[in-house]
Order: C-alpha cells, then sequence, then structure tokens
C-alpha cells in the first residue's frame, strides 16, 4: 500500500496531462493504481446519445472486452445500472447477493469469473456536463479491494475523476479535418500552429521536441493533400466552422 500519497498524485496528473490516447491513459492508470495494490482495472464513460458508443479503457484481457463491447453488456450489467444511480463507490461480487438477476446478467458474470473478475470496487462518475461514467478496480476475491476502499476511497474517487475529465478533454475531441482523422498529436500540433504559436513554443507546451512537431506538422499536411502549414491551418479553421 502506498505510503507516498502527494507524489503518487502528482505523479499521475503529470502522466495525465502528457497523454495523447488510449494508451497514454492506460498505462498512467495502471501505474498508480499498483501502488494501491489495484492490478485489474476498467474505465466505461457511456455514451451521452442512445445510439452513441462506450469508451472503455481498462487493462482486463482483450477477449473479454471485446466480448463485451461486441454484446453491448453496458446495457444489461448489473454494476453499470448501480453505478448510474450511485453517488459513492461500491462494492460487488459475481453473487450479488440480494439483488435479483435475469439470466443474461448471470451469464454476464459467469463469463466475466472465467477471466478471474470475480468482485470489484466500481466508482460512480458523473460530471457536470451530465456524463455518466465508472470506474471498476476487480479481483478475484473481495478482501484485498475492502481494504483499500476503507482507507483510500476519497483518493481513488479523485483520482477517478481526474481520469474521466481528461478523457472528456483529450479523447472527445473531434480530430477529423476536411474529412479526415488526424493523430492527438497532429491535430494538437496543428491546432497551437493556427493560434500563430511557434514550433519551439508548442514543443514546450506538449513536451516534446520541435523536430518532433515538424514531424507531426508535415504528417497532418501530407494527409491534407497540401503543400503549406498554412494551407493545413485554413483546412482546420474551415472544418470547424463547418462543425459550428
Amino acid at each position: 500500500m502506498t505510503k507516498d500519497m502527494p507524489l503518487v498524485f502528482e505523479t499521475f496528473l503529470e502522466r495525465l496531462s502528457e497523454s495523447v490516447d488510449e494508451t497514454d491513459f492506460r498505462e498512467a492508470l495502471a501505474s498508480a493504481a499498483s501502488r494501491f495494490d489495484l492490478l485489474t482495472f476498467a474505465y466505461l464513460c457511456l455514451p451521452s446519445q442512445p445510439s452513441g458508443e462506450p469508451k472503455l479503457i481498462s487493462n482486463y484481457p482483450y477477449p473479454w472486452t471485446a466480448h463485451y463491447l461486441r454484446n453491448q453488456y453496458q446495457r444489461v450489467d448489473p454494476v453499470i445500472m448501480r453505478a448510474r444511480l450511485a453517488e459513492r463507490p461500491f462494492q460487488w461480487e459475481c453473487d450479488l447477493r440480494g439483488v435479483e438477476t435475469s439470466k443474461v446478467q448471470q451469464r454476464l458474470f459467469a463469463e466475466a469469473a472465467e477471466f478471474g473478475i470475480c468482485s470489484g470496487l466500481t466508482i460512480p462518475i458523473v460530471d457536470r456536463r451530465g456524463r455518466v461514467a465508472a470506474m471498476t478496480f476487480a479481483a478475484r476475491e473481495p478482501s484485498a479491494l475492502l481494504r483499500v476502499a476503507e482507507r483510500y476511497e476519497q483518493a481513488l474517487q479523485l483520482m477517478a475523476m481526474c481520469f474521466h475529465i481528461h478523457i472528456r478533454r483529450k479523447l472527445s475531441v473531434n480530430r477529423t479535418v476536411d474529412g479526415i482523422l488526424l493523430t492527438p498529436r497532429e491535430y494538437d500540433c496543428l491546432r497551437w500552429a493556427a493560434r500563430g504559436t511557434s514550433a519551439l513554443d508548442t514543443a514546450c507546451i506538449l513536451g516534446i521536441t520541435a523536430r518532433t512537431v515538424a514531424f507531426h506538422l508535415d504528417n497532418a499536411r501530407n494527409k491534407l493533400g497540401v503543400r503549406t502549414k498554412n494551407q493545413a491551418v485554413a483546412l482546420l479553421a474551415s472544418s470547424r466552422s463547418s462543425i459550428l
């Protein structure tokens, strides 16, 4: 169990601020969670529209997460259904004592147990925009989760909310320019260029080198089929106008 909470939290926030894709965010959370002896986790953000797709960032086994999303289990998962209504973290086990479950829900838990997901500590997240998400730390046995929950519940709540806000800010951005999808780094470099920021200043902001900034701008320019950075910036501006 961690004894250096301020350092753990500071490092976690720094890694979140530097993250640009799902892999970065997954590694940042894995590193922080390991300091609490929490080794398996899943962050699930529900779509704001019924037709939307959920955002899942997890180190659960890929066959399980792919199966979960393919079957749209987030629509029937009792843990997620409870997270929609709960205000505080809660623990659960596969048998969900005292809760009546359907055959589909029972099958969901039985399948999850095959991957070692037998109990969990779930932190409900509802932001000021009304987005609903849940952060779950899972284990085979609930005893370790109980010790962590009793001692670090508030810290884990804060970490979950920080993670959610960074995900919302960085991964919910429309990175399509003139119908072309850019990578997070390409989009960020082009966005800063559109503000008149130099490559050197952009490098400082993003924590990369000026040469790397130039590399991403060149990639963005080539993808967009234009010859100059200014032309790429113009396409970005027109794309934003069409969205608005």
